[in-house]
């Protein structure tokens, strides 16, 4: 009868393994790692004219975005607005209501949850695919995505399934209200290590506290040789000309060979491209004193029209080698460009995560680094999106002890009371 009673209870105990194994932050957890007990859909099928959508919406945030960095930016900059959507798509994933609109709008997220989240997988899944033909080899392009939930936090199976099977997302659990230090060193390690070193410390200190109940992140990391490399040997120092007028000299690199080009009214436009021929490089070229009429009109449908322009000639280019660093945090700028209510606590509805309104996001932080030289170019950008509990109003109580009392001195962890009194007259 023992050893019957033993066996049931051991498999009970291991069903129960099971069961939590599917959902685990359901109830409370204790595993490292969790996630939902969906596969990624290796496989989607996503119509053709979904997956052109997508890319037009992605194309016009990136250039919305520009036009709105432009004006905080005085200098160079550099951004990956895949990064960025891809980390924004994922928490548009708990969205709901006034704050899933206005992501909606300003993200230019045009399909239906239903059916966005399978076309990014699918957008994704055919970018992991570029370097992997024999033309290609000198091309790498890894992209990730990962999520971080405070320990023992209720968030909704469906939510977790979304991000399971369309991001290859699995909730790793942290304890950020306990240890919100060792927590974000957790993250920014995820993210150094999947650019390559190249984007460190994407989350600053103090970013991360005992509110936080979830971080979701994009890492990118590029590599590519070009298709003609440059010739060192006819690298030399030339000038370079700034918006003031002044000149600077620069290392300016050069190369002879047909590429694609395009003259416009006050550009021109020259496209380089990768090893392999699926990347490229786009450099877009205003006259003298035009840059910043130029820059003002860019947007996603100038591009695309310039790109169905080019032509390829012999092109004799010169261009410098660069190297930028950029570092945002986006919360002010896209609330300004129209989703507010993400951000504010109270009126932030990421009910599709929890069940509850309690959530928003404290922070969207980007890094990108790009170098470019003879041999190609490498670039990385990271993205973290930050979700924190709403704090409880602070709450303000006034005692005055000014009249007759009852006391009594107890221990708390047995409950076992020790003393008991009353004040009646303490001058007595």
């Amino acid at each position: 009868m023992r050893s019957a009673l033993q066996a049931l209870l051991i498999g009970l105990f291991l069903l129960g393994l099971v069961a939590g194994c599917a959902h685990p932050l359901v109830g409370p957890a204790s595993a490292e790692v969790a996630q939902s007990n969906l596969a990624r859909d290796m496989n989607p099928n996503v119509p053709a004219q979904d997956l052109r959508e997508l890319v037009q919406g992605n194309s016009a945030f990136a250039f919305d975005l520009y036009q709105a960095l432009r004006g905080q930016e005085s200098g160079n900059f550099f951004y990956s607005p895949f990064s960025i959507s891809i980390a924004l798509a994922m928490t548009w994933a708990g969205a709901r209501g006034k704050t899933e609109q206005e992501m909606a709008d300003v993200l230019h997220f045009t399909l239906p949850q239903e059916r966005l989240h399978p076309a990014f997988n699918a957008l994704d899944l055919e970018l992991a695919r570029r370097g992997q033909s024999k033309k290609g080899q000198g091309l790498r392009l890894h992209l990730a995505n990962a999520i971080w939930g405070q320990r023992g936090y209720r968030f909704l199976p469906q939510f977790l399934d979304t991000l399971a099977r369309n991001y290859g997302a699995g909730l790793r659990l942290l304890d950020f209200k306990g240890d919100p230090e060792r927590a974000r060193k957790v993250i920014n390690d995820w993210v150094s290590e999947r650019t390559d070193g190249r984007i460190q410390d994407l989350i600053p200190k103090g970013v991360i506290d005992f509110l936080t109940r979830l971080v979701l992140a994009n890492a990118i990391y590029f590599k590519a040789a070009w298709a003609e490399p440059f010739d060192k040997n006819l690298t030399s120092d030339g000038q370079f000309y700034l918006l003031d007028g002044s000149q600077v000299i620069v290392p300016m690199m050069q190369q002879t060979t047909e590429l694609g080009y395009m003259k416009g009214e006050g550009f021109q436009v020259v496209e380089l491209p990768y090893e392999g021929g699926e990347v490229s490089m786009v450099i877009f070229l205003p006259d003298m004193g035009r840059f910043k009429e130029f820059e003002r009109s860019l947007s996603a449908k100038q591009v695309e029209e310039i790109l169905g322009k080019l032509e390829y000639p012999e092109v004799t280019l010169k261009m410098p080698r660069f190297r930028v660093e950029s570092a945002f945090k986006l919360a002010q700028t896209l609330a300004a460009m129209g989703m507010p209510s993400a951000f504010q606590p109270g009126e932030a509805d990421f009910s599709g995560m929890d069940g509850t309104r309690t959530l928003y996001i404290s922070a969207v932080l980007h890094k990108a680094f790009v170098s470019v030289d003879e041999a190609g170019t490498e670039a990385a950008a990271a993205t973290a999106v930050v979700v924190k509990k709403t704090a409880l109003p602070s709450m303000r109580v006034e005692v005055t002890v000014n009249r007759p009392f009852i006391f009594l001195i107890r221990d708390r962890l047995t409950g076992a009371i020790l003393f008991v009194g009353r004040v009646v007259n303490p001058g007595s």
